[in-house]
Order: C-alpha cells, then sequence, then structure tokens
C-alpha cells in the first residue's frame, strides 16, 4: 500500500479507528520510511459537533507534529440538489477531496481506517439487499486512491490499543442511530450472532469477503478481455454481435449444460460491463434487467429495444446489439465544427520533476496518469516508446481537455500538419466518439492525443532525458 518516500494522506475523523490508524502509522512512519499528512473531511451535518470533530483532528495533528489538511461541503446541499441519499452524498464528496489531495501531490496515496467489524457490516448489509457474488467482496483493501491497511483488525482491539496509549477520541452518536439498517446491524444484529450462533462470524464475513474477492479478480480480468475483443464503440454506444455476446468464449466441457451455463454467466458480465462503461457504473441494474437484455439478444427479432435504468437503451440491430444513452436519441449525427462539446471539460496539469501526475476526469469515468520515467533506462527497456513526450520540451500551461474543432498538430513522422479531425477518419474514430477525445496541451499547442502518434514537436527522441508516458484506467 506505500513504499519508502511515499507520503499517506492518513483520513481522521475523530473516532476511535481512524485516531488508531494515525497512532499506529506514526509508530510505523520511520521503519516504513515514509511521511503523514493528516486530513480530515467536515461534512458539515452536525453543525457545532462537526466543527468540533475537525477542531479535535486538528489538534491531535499539531500535538503529534503533523500537517493536517481539512476539507469541508455542504452535503446536504449536495445531496438535494443532486438527489443523493445523505450516505451516498457524504461518500462521495469525501472521496472526491482524496482523490484531490492524491492529484495535487499531496499525498501519495490516503489511508482510510475501515475494520474487519466494517466488512462484516458491509457484507450483511449487501446480503439483504440481494447481492451477488461480486458484492459479497465488500470494502475492498486498496483501490484507486485509496487503501484501507486496517481491515484485518477489530474495531475492539483498536480501542483496547487507544486506551493503553491513554489516547482520547471522538464518538459519532449518528453511528448508534437505530432508524438506519448499518446501525442495526452494528449495535444490535452482529452482537447477536457472535453471542449466540458463532463467536468468530465477522472474522468469517470478513473471509467470505476475501475469498469473493479473489474470485472477482479472475472474473474481472476475464470480462476485460472479452469486452476489448468482442465489444466495439465509445463514449455513448456499444456494439456487439449476437453471436460474440452469447458464445463469448470457445470452451467444451463434458456436459453441454454446464458449458450452457458458463457461456451465460460470462455473457450476463459482458452486459454489466457495457452498462457500467456507458453509466459510469453498474449501480441499479439489477440481476432482472441483465436477463431481459440476454432474452433481448437470444429470443427476439431487430428493432425490438429494452430501457434500462440511468436512461440506457438495449437493442437488437440485426445481428448485433446495442447499448446506448437514450438521450443520445434524436440528435443530428451530423454537428457542425463551431458546435460546443456538451461534454466538454479542462484539467490543468501540475508535472512534477520525477514521478506522476493523476488527473480524474469525471465526463469520461476515466483517470489519466502521467508519469516521468527515466528515458536512458526506458529506452532499453521498451525500444523507443512513440507515444512518450520529452518532459523538458512540454510548456506550462499543461492541460488535458477534450478535442475541440480546429485542432491540428504536426504528427511523429509527418512533414506537414494535419487536423485531428483527418487524424480521426485515418484512425476510424467514431464521430460519436469524437467530442470528449482526450487531448494533452502544451503552452497552447496540442502535445498529445488518445491512441493517436504525438506531435514531433514535442516526442521523445534520441538526447531526452526525462519523458511523460500517459496511461489511462477507468474510475
Amino acid at each position: 500500500m506505500l513504499a519508502p518516500g511515499d507520503r499517506a494522506g492518513v483520513a481522521v475523523s475523530g473516532g476511535a479507528d481512524s485516531v488508531a490508524l494515525l497512532r499506529l502509522l506514526e509508530n510505523l512512519r520511520e521503519r516504513l520510511g515514509v511521511k503523514l499528512l493528516v486530513v480530515h473531511f467536515n461534512h458539515s451535518l452536525r453543525a457545532a459537533e462537526s466543527d468540533a470533530d475537525a477542531r479535535f483532528v486538528e489538534e491531535l495533528a499539531a500535538e503529534r507534529g503533523i500537517r493536517c489538511v481539512i476539507g469541508r461541503e455542504d452535503v446536504a446541499a449536495a445531496a438535494a440538489s443532486n438527489k443523493w441519499n445523505l450516505e451516498d452524498a457524504a461518500r462521495r464528496l469525501r472521496y472526491a477531496f482524496f482523490e484531490r489531495l492524491v492529484t495535487e501531490g499531496r499525498a501519495t496515496r490516503v489511508m482510510v481506517a475501515h475494520t474487519a467489524d466494517d466488512q462484516a457490516e458491509t457484507v450483511l448489509a449487501r446480503i439483504f439487499r440481494g447481492t451477488g457474488p461480486t458484492g459479497l467482496a465488500g470494502i475492498r483493501p486498496a483501490i484507486g486512491a485509496v487503501a484501507r491497511p486496517l481491515l484485518d483488525e477489530r474495531r475492539e482491539d483498536l480501542r483496547k490499543y487507544l486506551r493503553g496509549l491513554g489516547q482520547g477520541w471522538r464518538e459519532d452518536p449518528t453511528n448508534r442511530d437505530l432508524t438506519r439498517q448499518r446501525a442495526r446491524i452494528r449495535e444490535q444484529l452482529l452482537p447477536l450472532l457472535e453471542r449466540e450462533y458463532s463467536p468468530g462470524i465477522v472474522n468469517r464475513l470478513s473471509g467470505l469477503a476475501e475469498l469473493a474477492r479473489e474470485e472477482e479478480i479472475f472474473w474481472r480480468a476475464l470480462v476485460e478481455d472479452r469486452f476489448r475483443a468482442l465489444v466495439q464503440g465509445g463514449v455513448g454506444k456499444f456494439t456487439v454481435r449476437i453471436s460474440a455476446l452469447l458464445a463469448p468464449l470457445d470452451i467444451s466441457t463434458s456436459a453441454r449444460d454446464d458449458e450452457s451455463s458458463a457461456l451465460r454467466v460470462l455473457t450476463e458480465r459482458l452486459v454489466r460491463r457495457m452498462y457500467g462503461e456507458l453509466r459510469g457504473n453498474a449501480a441499479g441494474l439489477s440481476s432482472k434487467h441483465v436477463a431481459l437484455v440476454v432474452r433481448l439478444a437470444s429470443a427476439s427479432s431487430s428493432g425490438r429495444r429494452v430501457e434500462l435504468p440511468g436512461e440506457i437503451l438495449a437493442e437488437r440491430n440485426f445481428d448485433e446489439l446495442v447499448l446506448s444513452h437514450a438521450s443520445a436519441r434524436g440528435r443530428p449525427h451530423v454537428r457542425r465544427e463551431t458546435e460546443f462539446a456538451p461534454n466538454a471539460y479542462l484539467y490543468v496539469v501540475s508535472l512534477p520533476a520525477h514521478g506522476s501526475a493523476t488527473v480524474s476526469v469525471p465526463e469520461l469515468n476515466r483517470r489519466f496518469c502521467l508519469k516521468v520515467i527515466d528515458w536512458s533506462v526506458s529506452q532499453r527497456d521498451t525500444k523507443r516508446d512513440s507515444t512518450a513526450l520529452d518532459a523538458q520540451l512540454l510548456r506550462s500551461p499543461l492541460i488535458l481537455r477534450n478535442w475541440r474543432p480546429g485542432d491540428a498538430y504536426r504528427p511523429l513522422g509527418r512533414r506537414q500538419s494535419k487536423k485531428l479531425k483527418e487524424l480521426f477518419l485515418a484512425g476510424r474514430v467514431p464521430s460519436r466518439d469524437r467530442a470528449g477525445w482526450p487531448v494533452l496541451e502544451s503552452g497552447g499547442r496540442v502535445a498529445w492525443a488518445r491512441g493517436l502518434p504525438p506531435s514531433d514537436e514535442f516526442c521523445a527522441r534520441n538526447g531526452t532525458q526525462a519523458a511523460v508516458v500517459i496511461e489511462e484506467e477507468q474510475f
């Protein structure tokens, strides 16, 4: 989760678990070779109590001689304006704050104090909602900018540790609000299960989550491989041949029924993958929705469609299945070049001398990592990465933005400048995908565009000392 030289942002709410995480990492930082940054997010949900939590964390950080960063948002207002529930709004804004700290280079990763008890509560809550194997994986130890080093630790053990140090903490009364299901699981159900049924229930539920997570890693890799091999399209629309969707893998088993079941499971996961890529996540897509899409592909005629949550449409078009945004229907297919892109974005990139800069682009549900590497080493290892840029040639402002009509540059190996529109046509980039296409601009000039040759003006070559390589991943 951490490497020597990293700066660990420690998310401290003021509660016992997060305070224990801070004290543990404080004792380990010399051995780990890391620096610490205390991070607190004020949700502004409990008025004076929320402010008192923030003061407690600030004072605790000052006592330990550790720098503290406080973030603050009006969670209730955000929930109302976006029609989120309070818990979801708090989580979204809190993790967006953590993401910003990492993107800005103030922390390498943010450490969060989820425990084995939190894991057990999560697994039970998801079972009650009717989760599948993916949901049983529970809370992940590390994902993106966030890591959770205490998932194997019990909550009560952390409190004993703090009492032994004489270290106090803050109690959030909302954690005991029994009108909330999570609080009832924590305060009533888990103690009952431990007392009457299985003293080791928390560890067993945590172990179940770990096993489910291992299975999910395999499935995710397999589905991603099939998604990239079989699905066509990009922003706003995906197409897959019916035959490929229903038989996404060439397998043979001794029992025909086993083969059919195995392929159907993979088909269903491919449907979820396409849906999640379009919407940004697969939340709200139930097993019934997936079954309707599979039936549409296997037993319906061309022109039939199924409406899915989040204004996503699944439609059979002859021998293909198409998933697209319903809101995109009715728009003209040809857009004038002077029209402003509806999903425009622009992010300023602060490129470090060493290491990497990460830019999250919610408009694409993508994260871009600009890695500064030693070119003398990479040249031997990669045999001249033709997509690398010379870090010394890049100029401020360095901006990651969407394609704009009129964008042009001289690609590597070309004598003349080319419009990106021409390169899109040559590269067979669908017109529907172009509006949000990521472009890196250096000092007002195009240096890089996703999937296209970099600008000859900024390209790494013999004599380059530090190169920039751009990698992309889904949220």
